[in-house]
């Protein structure tokens, strides 16, 4: 997978995805069909800095999944450096970076300075065939990163998933904690939060997480540990069957159903009883 930044140039033909692409959903893949169609190598363009509150997804874990589904290669956009650029600059500036062949976008797509740019603009002012898909829809519901968005501060999971192309989750290196949970029997892999992650719920949760050698069935834990007076939000996963050394392996957390909200428990005893209570939802 090649990052490009916004200034290098991409010589060789393809076939574009034009959009923020903040990871990908189910109406992202209806365009990478249309783009894979054409048989070029695909390209994607994706807006760091933008989306409020953060994006759903790192940069980091953008490549991871645009590397799964096949893509080629990407265009990274920070949105300090384009926010200012008007439409046709932006334009005029894309496609002498990039040799598209062919581009595809959603209609609600925008661009250039105030978002004066649209789909039909570049259908008029691109030097290749543009097509333009429609809004998807799930029953009454928008396919948004929006949509996603509420379902994640919901805590709402699965709907969340039903939206993307593929699951929620974290990916990091695995850090040294307090080493607490290894004292009453659950250790743990903790992971930061990135600053620049959409945060989901706080809670305890139940999902899985990817190791480099194996996926192990978990109970993740994001937010404050209270039963201990650590107010500080962490993510922390116990591998159900795991048995060894995660320190500084690259992990991929995913969260797949809420339990519980996270309460401050009157001994460790009583958290250890819940926490048996917990792996039996697995």
């Amino acid at each position: 997978m090649l990052i490009c930044r916004w200034g290098e140039n991409r010589n060789t033909p393809c076939a574009l995805l034009l959009g923020g692409f903040d990871g990908m959903h189910v109406g992202h893949a209806t365009l990478l069909k249309r783009a894979r169609e054409t048989g070029l190598p695909v390209g994607i363009t994706t807006i760091t800095g933008l989306k409020a509150g953060g994006d759903i997804f790192t940069l980091t874990e953008r490549e991871y999944i645009f590397e799964r589904e096949g893509i080629s290669f990407v265009l990274e956009l920070p949105f300090e450096t384009i926010r200012n650029i008007s439409a046709a600059d932006f334009l005029a500036a894309l496609f002498k970076r990039v040799r598209a062949k062919a581009v595809f976008c959603g209609e609600d797509f925008r661009f250039g300075k105030d978002a004066s740019g649209t789909a039909d603009f570049l259908r008029v002012n691109a030097p290749c065939a543009v097509e333009i898909c429609p809004i998807s829809m799930i029953g009454a519901q928008k396919v948004s990163i929006s949509a996603v968005k509420e379902r994640l501060t919901a805590g709402d999971l699965p709907a969340a998933n039903a939206l993307l192309q593929g699951s929620y989750f974290l990916q990091g290196k695995v850090e040294h904690g307090r080493q607490v949970g290894r004292t009453y029997g659950f250790p743990t892999a903790n992971v930061s939060f990135p600053a620049e992650k959409y945060s989901l719920r706080e809670g305890v949760y139940r999902g899985y997480v990817e190791t480099e050698a194996a996926t192990y069935s978990s109970i993740v834990n994001f937010g404050a540990r209270p039963t201990f007076g650590v107010e500080q939000k962490k993510t922390e996963a116990y591998l159900h069957g795991f048995n060894g050394d995660l320190y500084g392996q690259t992990i991929r957390i995913y969260p797949t159903e809420f339990i519980r909200p996270i309460v401050k428990f009157a001994s460790v005893e009583e958290l250890k009883s819940q926490l048996k209570k917990d792996l039996k939802t697995l």
